[in-house]
C-alpha cells in the first residue's frame, strides 16, 4: 500500500485548517480593540487688547472723612449728604457752653498772670533803686530780676492757653476745609462725640477719578478706558495702586484719572472700563522659546492633577497636555496664558480622568 498520497493529503487539510483559523483571528482582532473614548470639547477663545472689562466708580480726587478738632455734644446739623457747600461753610455746630467756660477761666489765669507780672516789675525798680543808694545787696537785686523773669514766663504761659482754648471755641463749628459735595454725615443733633471722630465726609470739587477692583492675579494695567452711561469713551491714566491684596475680597484698589469726565456725571456713578491684558505674543513663557497668548476657555477645562494646571488638546484624535497659567477665572470660564492656537478645541469636561495620547471622538459642547 502507497502511504505517500495519504500523508500529502493530511498535509494539505492540516495546512487548510490553519489558514482558516488565523483569517477568523485577523477578522475577530477589530472586535478586541477598545472603542474611541467620546468627550466634550470646546474652541479656546483668544483675548485681544481688551480683555479685561470691569466696573468703576466715579469718585473725586480728594475725599477727605471730616471731624471736630474738640469734643462735645452736637448741638446743630447744617448739612445734609448729597449737599454742594463752600470752603468755610458751617456743617455741624457743637454746644458752645464748656468751651465758653473754659475762656473765662483762661482769661482770668491771664490776667492773674499779667498782674503778677507788673507786681514783679515794680518791686524790681524799687529793688535798683535802694541798691542804688547802697541800702540792699547785689543779691537782692537778682532775686528780684528772677521773680521779673519768672512773672514773664508765667504770663506768656497763661496767654497761650487763652489762645489755645479761644481756638477751641472756634473749633465748636465744623467747616469746609474746600468747596465740594457733601456725601455722607453721621453725626446728629444731641450725639457726644469725641475729638477726631468722623461726623461727615467731603468729596473736594475738582479733578474726579475712577476707582477700580481688580482680581488680585492681574496688575493693574497703566492705562484704559471708561464707556460712560451715555455711550462716549473716556481715556483712563493710572495714578495709584494699592500695594496689597484686600484679604477678604481678594482684590487690589486703582484710582484712575479721567480728565474727560463730564461735570453732570454724579459721583459714584458706575462706569464700564476696558484695560488691556496681555494679548497674543505678549507674554514670554519661562523658557523664553517663544510668546504665549491669553485665551478664555471653559473653567471645566483646567486639570490640576500634575504639577501645574492644565489642559487637553485634541490633535488628530489624540490628546495632548498642554500646561497653562490661571490669570483669573469665574464660575464659568478661565483665561489662561497658554501656547495655544486659534480653533483649537480643549476638552471642556471629565479632565480627571484623560490620559496623554487617549484616542477619543469629540462631541461638540
Amino acid at each position: 500500500m502507497n502511504v505517500a498520497p495519504l500523508r500529502l493529503g493530511s498535509m494539505a487539510l492540516s495546512m487548510s485548517i490553519a489558514l482558516l483559523l488565523a483569517g477568523c483571528q485577523r477578522a475577530e482582532a477589530p472586535r478586541g480593540e477598545a472603542a474611541p473614548a467620546v468627550v466634550a470639547t470646546a474652541p479656546v477663545e483668544p483675548l485681544g487688547a481688551a480683555g479685561l472689562g470691569l466696573s468703576g466708580t466715579v469718585r473725586a480726587r480728594v475725599e477727605a472723612p471730616l471731624a471736630f478738632q474738640v469734643g462735645g455734644r452736637i448741638a446743630a446739623r447744617r448739612v445734609d449728604a448729597g449737599q454742594s457747600v463752600q470752603a468755610g461753610q458751617v456743617l455741624l455746630e457743637l454746644d458752645p457752653s464748656d468751651l465758653e467756660q473754659a475762656v473765662r477761666a483762661a482769661e482770668a489765669d491771664a490776667a492773674a498772670a499779667e498782674a503778677a507780672l507788673r507786681t514783679a516789675q515794680a518791686d524790681l525798680e524799687r529793688v535798683r533803686a535802694l541798691a542804688a543808694q547802697g541800702f540792699v545787696s547785689t543779691q537782692a537785686t537778682d532775686r528780684a530780676q528772677l521773680a521779673t523773669r519768672e512773672a514773664t514766663a508765667r504770663r506768656d504761659a497763661a496767654q497761650a492757653r487763652l489762645a489755645q482754648v479761644r481756638n477751641g471755641r472756634a473749633y465748636a463749628q465744623l467747616r469746609a476745609p474746600a468747596a465740594g459735595v457733601v456725601t455722607d454725615v453721621t453725626g446728629q443733633p444731641g450725639q457726644v462725640v469725641a475729638a477726631g471722630q468722623p461726623v461727615a465726609t467731603l468729596a473736594q470739587a475738582g479733578a474726579r477719578e475712577v476707582e477700580v477692583f481688580f482680581p488680585d492675579t492681574v496688575a493693574p494695567p497703566a492705562a484704559g478706558q471708561a464707556r460712560l452711561p451715555d455711550g462716549r469713551t473716556v481715556a483712563l491714566a493710572l495714578r495709584e495702586a494699592a500695594p496689597m491684596v484686600d484679604t477678604l475680597a481678594r482684590t487690589r484698589r486703582a484710582r484712575y484719572r479721567a480728565d474727560g469726565l463730564p461735570p453732570e456725571l454724579p459721583l459714584g456713578s458706575v462706569v464700564t472700563t476696558q484695560f488691556a491684558l496681555p494679548g497674543p505674543g505678549t507674554t514670554a513663557p519661562a523658557d523664553g522659546a517663544s510668546s504665549v497668548a491669553t485665551w478664555r476657555v471653559p473653567v471645566g477645562a483646567l486639570d490640576e492633577r500634575a504639577e501645574g494646571p492644565r489642559v487637553w488638546r485634541v490633535r488628530d484624535g489624540k490628546l495632548e497636555a498642554v500646561p497653562v497659567r490661571v490669570l483669573r477665572m469665574d464660575d464659568r470660564h478661565a483665561v489662561v496664558a497658554a501656547p495655544l492656537q486659534a480653533g483649537e478645541r480643549v476638552v471642556a469636561l471629565g479632565t480627571h480622568l484623560l490620559q496623554p495620547g487617549m484616542t477619543v471622538q469629540e462631541r461638540a459642547q
